[in-house]
C-alpha cells in the first residue's frame, strides 16, 4: 500500500506524470470542464471534501512554482484566497479572469473537482521542478 499522502489512484497517477511547467487544477464543484480534459472527480457531497483540504494534499506530493487564480477571487471570495496565500506563501501568483482560466483548464494535465460550494474556488497549479 502507497505510504505518501495522496492514495486516490487518479491523482497520484496525474501528479506522477507531470513535468516542468504542466498544470494541473483544482476547483470547486459548479467548475465546467472541457470535454478533453480529464477529471477526478473528489466531490461526495456538499462541501466534501473541501478545495483547500484537497489543495493541502496534492501540495503534499507536487512541486508547484507558479499559481493561476481568477481576477473575481479577490473581491467575491478573499477567505479563500487568504487560504491559498498561506498554503503558498512563496509561490507566483497570476490573477487571470474566470472567462480565460475556464479556457485554460483544456491544457490541464486534469481537473481535480472537490465539493466545495464557495465562488470561484479554482486553481491552476503550474508544476515545478525539485533540483
Amino acid at each position: 500500500m502507497k505510504k505518501t499522502t495522496v492514495i486516490n489512484s487518479d491523482l497520484s497517477r496525474v501528479i506522477a506524470q507531470m513535468g516542468h511547467f504542466d498544470t494541473l487544477a483544482v476547483g470547486d464543484a459548479g467548475m465546467p470542464v472541457p470535454a478533453g480534459t480529464e477529471k477526478i472527480d473528489l466531490a461526495v457531497t456538499k462541501n466534501l471534501p473541501s478545495f483547500i483540504d484537497v489543495l493541502k494534499n496534492i501540495l503534499s506530493e507536487l512541486q508547484v512554482q507558479r499559481i493561476f487564480l481568477a481576477e473575481e477571487m479577490k473581491t467575491q471570495n478573499p477567505k479563500q484566497l487568504t487560504a491559498v496565500k498561506e498554503l503558498l506563501p512563496n509561490v507566483e501568483i497570476q490573477f487571470i479572469p474566470h472567462d480565460q482560466m475556464k479556457a485554460d483548464l483544456s491544457k490541464a494535465h486534469a481537473f481535480v473537482r472537490t465539493g466545495e460550494m464557495t465562488p470561484y474556488s479554482n486553481i491552476i497549479l503550474e508544476s515545478g521542478v525539485t533540483f
